[in-house]
Order: C-alpha cells, then structure tokens, then sequence
C-alpha cells in the first residue's frame, strides 16, 4: 500500500520553484525519485531532498500546474510539513511576482509587498 498523498497545487514554473527551494537552503533534483515508507519511491518532474528519509516531488499535469506528492506521515517525522509546505509556496508566491514584474518591463520599479492578517 503506497503511503504517498498529491495534493494539487497553483505552482506553473519549474524554474521558479527550484529557485524558492534553493532560496530556502532545500537542495533540488529535476526527474528523480520521492522517498517513501519502507523505501518505496515514485518519480517526479522535481524533488525537494528533505534532511530525513522523506522528500517532496511534484509533477507536472497537462495543464500546466504541479501536483505536489509527498508521504507526509513521513515528512512529518522530521518536518513541521503545514510550515515547510507554507513556506515553500510563500517563497514560490514572492519570486513568481518578481519575475513577472521584470517580464513587464518594469526592472526599476519599486517593488511593495504587503501582508496583512
């Protein structure tokens, strides 16, 4: 019985997403394995190699988004996953708006972040 869960997420960009993760000091790998319980393994598009015996993947889906697979059980041994996932988007979230700003040609634009509770 797999123990793996893909939750569907907003994330498009590949290459946004391995920055947010380097940003975050998580290291990356593009077409590997997911590591499970007892060793079981699914493939994904990119991998999140956690500190652990647990890592998180996502997929890419034919329309454009990422899946994010993961055994949380497991994640959650090491990790605060709610935090870790959170982080994660927030970062993906922050570095997906900057790189749409510079896209639209405003690159000496000031750039104000606002968040509220």
């Amino acid at each position: 019985m797999s123990h793996f869960s893909t939750l569907r997420t907003k994330i498009t960009d590949a290459e946004i997403l391995k920055a947010s993760l380097r940003d975050l000091g998580i290291s990356v790998k593009s077409n590997a394995d997911v590591r499970g319980y007892n060793g079981q393994r699914v493939r994904a598009d990119l991998v999140a190699t956690l500190e652990g015996e647990y890592d998180l993947g996502w997929s890419r889906n034919s329309d454009g988004t990422y899946d994010l697979i993961a055994d949380l059980w497991g994640v959650a041994k090491k990790h605060n996953q709610t935090e870790l996932i959170n982080s994660i988007n927030q970062k993906y979230a922050v570095n997906k708006t900057l790189s749409d700003v510079k896209q639209r040609g405003l690159q000496g634009a000031n750039v104000k972040l606002v968040v509220q509770k």
